[in-house]
């Protein structure tokens, strides 16, 4: 097993009488693709604000490529890259402009910075629009660029802040290529965050985050087992009757979302038949399926990921000039 990348323990941030993360610990390996989710105030951004030095921890520590966050913030700057949601390119420079201030700000050899400003733009497949100003791009385009200034200076860190938020599905796609291509090439670890959940199956494992504590870690797989058997939903036009009934027949606690009730059950296939057996309030659909990642985070936090909409993120938005102005 490789050696951690990232080392946290006993993570604290408060802010007065506020505790937004308490008491965290967590690793993450090296080469490793790690998803961080959470609800809105849940303390994920707080966390990786600290991560990215950012943010000064209460009490506990932290440690990105075996540096201390706290003791040594500049020797952690320069080892980590940051991929925001917000764009923070500057639209009136070449994409080749963008990316030799960038490796001028990091303190690249003059000789050096030509090299690495190419490869990076040819990992993005973006040589032919170098010298195309940065405002004529379209939105995936600038994604890939903004991937490629993070990892200009070789990081052993990316945090990626909702990488794809907003793009269509085949840019989707594009951008998940370059970065499982820049981890096997380079060995780079990747720490993000995400509102897609079939993105989340692509980490090699998941921290759920919640009221400041990682209520579950773990792969995909093994998250998943956490809910067991199937997940039914049920939609009907009498709620409350529907859910008594279940309790009452069926001895299960229904969760309901948007009007519609949620149980899980060791065999849908086998449940499907008693439930228009016994159910008497009107029922207009039923589905079943195996569980997902969004079932695991309802179930853990009450609450479905696309609830949160962009208001999760809004605090990490803010740290985007904080860094611009202490990487200098």
């Amino acid at each position: 097993m490789s050696e951690p990348v990232i080392e946290v323990t006993g993570l604290v941030k408060r802010y007065g009488e506020i505790e937004a993360v308490r008491g965290i610990d967590l690793d993450v390996r090296a080469g490793e693709i790690f998803g961080f989710l959470g609800p809105n105030g849940a303390g994920k951004s707080t966390t990786i604000g600290i991560l990215c030095t950012l943010l000064r921890p209460t009490a506990g520590s932290a440690r990105v490529a075996g540096i201390d966050v706290d003791a040594d913030p500049s020797a952690v700057r320069a080892r980590i890259g940051l991929v925001f949601q917000d764009p923070s390119l500057d639209g009136d420079l070449t994409a080749r402009e963008n990316l030799e201030f960038h490796a001028f700000l990091y303190g690249l050899p003059r000789g050096e910075r030509r090299r690495r400003v190419d490869g990076a733009l040819a990992m993005v497949e973006l040589t032919e629009r170098a010298s195309s100003p940065v405002r004529t791009f379209s939105g995936g385009m600038k994604r890939r660029l903004e991937i490629a200034r993070g990892v200009l200076h070789y990081p052993h860190v990316l945090f990626l802040d909702e990488p794809t938020l907003g793009l269509d599905p085949q840019t989707r796609k594009r951008i998940w290529e370059y970065l499982h291509a820049l981890r096997k090439r380079e060995g780079i670890t990747i720490f993000m965050t995400t509102h897609y959940m079939d993105e989340a199956e692509f980490c090699d494992r998941i921290a759920i985050i919640d009221a400041g504590k990682i209520v579950a870690l773990g792969t995909p797989a093994q998250l998943k087992a956490m809910v067991g058997g199937d997940v039914v939903t049920i939609t009907t036009t009498d709620t409350a009757l529907a859910a008594e009934e279940l309790r009452r027949a069926f001895q299960l606690d229904p969760a309901v979302t948007d009007g519609t009730l949620r149980v899980e059950v060791p065999d849908s296939a086998a449940f499907m038949p008693r439930l228009f057996a016994e159910l008497s309030a009107p029922v207009s659909a039923v589905a079943s399926h195996r569980p997902s990642l969004d079932d695991v985070f309802l179930k853990l936090t009450g609450h479905a990921i696309r609830e949160e909409g962009a208001g999760q993120i809004d605090q990490l938005r803010q740290f985007t000039s904080a860094w611009r102005g202490r990487r200098r």
